[in-house]
């Protein structure tokens, strides 16, 4: 445990967090930062350039932990299901091509389905993008969102709900996304850690005051009532050894410089590690 724990921490930043920011400005500022692993929004990646934007990645030396996101699946943003699934193998392709550790998936919301038929819908989505998802090895990483704000995103509501497609769709390829301001709403998650810890591909940072009812709300780490130095403790003694994404939006968070953002968010997460 120990020889594990002397093991550096893996911060990532997602763009998400630095909405402001460009994609350059993005790359070039979380590596004067010392942040070396980032979440790559397709939206600003694609304004810069793709091809650009790889080259970047490259030369800065900057690893991508996520690329967010494909999906859509229920129609829920007026594509067919066709459509959402073929811009959801342009999505693998892309995270396969700047070396992604995985690419986020939402389901997409209900839609007015049954549940039944929104699952299928699904199901058959990614059981379509598995073979490309493989062939490149990329790994998709479903995302379930607390109730309060996954109306716009997705049915997947719960972690029950999450595991039991990961079962359904039985490859390895496909791992869950454990969001702290979604999951870690729910205490009764610490006991489950060690249990789901190998089906986790991604883990994501926030922390909230209370919890999400319509738009999501993120506060800086360590600011919230969540648990977080229990949740990151409970996931490292599992074995999780991937990346920390911090992902922050919302009101509690508009007015920050970035810059202290940024330094503040490794800081505090190193110190979770002590």
């Amino acid at each position: 445990m120990n020889q594990g724990r002397a093991k550096p921490v893996k911060l990532s930043m997602n763009e998400l967090t630095t909405l402001r920011w460009s994609f350059e400005q993005d790359v070039n500022n979380y590596v004067a930062a010392g942040i070396q692993a980032m979440g790559v929004w397709r939206q600003k990646l694609s304004d810069f350039g793709e091809e650009k934007g790889i080259q970047l990645l490259l030369e800065r030396g900057v690893n991508v932990s996520c690329l967010l996101w494909a999906g859509g699946f229920t129609g829920s943003d007026g594509r067919s299901h066709k459509d959402s699934i073929c811009d959801g193998l342009e999505a693998v392709r892309l995270a396969a091509a700047m070396q992604a550790d995985c690419l986020i998936v939402y389901s997409g919301a209900r839609a007015g389905h049954t549940h039944k038929h929104a699952r299928r819908l699904l199901w058959l989505a990614i059981q379509a993008m598995l073979p490309l998802a493989h062939d490149l090895d990329v790994t998709l990483g479903v995302e379930p969102m607390h109730v309060g704000c996954a109306d716009n995103w997705t049915f997947l509501t719960c972690l029950d709900e999450a595991i039991a497609l990961l079962d359904s769709l039985g490859s390895p390829q496909v791992k869950l996304v454990f969001d702290t301001y979604h999951l870690a709403q729910d205490p009764a998650v610490l006991a489950r850690i060690p249990e789901i810890v190998d089906r986790i591909a991604l883990v994501q940072l926030a922390d909230a005051k209370h919890p999400p009812l319509g738009e999501q709300n993120r506060c800086f780490l360590g600011e919230g009532n969540l648990p977080l130095k229990r949740v990151v403790t409970a996931l490292r003694d599992a074995g999780y050894e991937g990346y920390w994404d911090v992902e922050l939006m919302g009101e509690e968070v508009e007015d920050w410089d970035y810059h202290d953002l940024l330094s503040c968010s490794r800081e505090t997460l190193n110190a979770m590690f002590v």
